[in-house]
């Protein structure tokens, strides 16, 4: 098991558990909007919003932390994570915010306390980069955007 290291910062509800995983085999832990001073965000239709947690994390070295959204937020309400998944390296320290836009018609009210998101834990491995003068050839090739087909 990973440990992630969790800082609360000021306007974090401490009656709030840190990220949790909501069943025995959850891949993903939950995390709530901390909005302590506000109570609620209201997110227009098409607006995109930076929702805070009030969490800073320290993420061990080959691991990322992907946000994802939860599916029964997206499947019950208009909000979607905008940029997902959205990604959280190891060596950022600052608040981890999540982006969040209202792809309906109507305004949607976030309230304090929400489960906004859930958070995997993933080993990353990078790559070194370089230059070539050709690819080896494959059945694929250059074809991609559904050139594989839809059945």
């Amino acid at each position: 098991m990973v440990e992630v290291k969790v800082i609360k910062l000021p306007h974090y509800d401490s009656s709030f558990e840190l990220p949790f995983y909501a069943t025995e085999g959850a891949a993903g832990a939950d995390i709530r909007a901390s909005l302590l001073e506000k109570k609620s965000l209201t997110v227009k239709p098409g607006e995109r919003v930076l929702v805070p947690t009030g969490l800073s994390m320290e993420i061990p070295v080959g691991f990322e932390v992907q946000v994802r959204p939860r599916s029964g937020l997206s499947l019950k309400s208009p909000l979607m994570i905008v940029n997902s998944p959205g990604t959280v390296d190891c060596d950022y320290r600052g608040e981890v915010n999540i982006i969040i836009g209202n792809f309906g018609k109507e305004d949607y009210v976030i309230e304090h306390g929400l489960r906004i998101a859930q958070l995997v834990i993933a080993p990353v491995t990078q790559a070194k980069f370089s230059t070539a003068d050709s690819l080896s050839e494959t059945q694929r090739g250059s074809g991609g955007f559904g050139s594989t087909g839809t059945r």
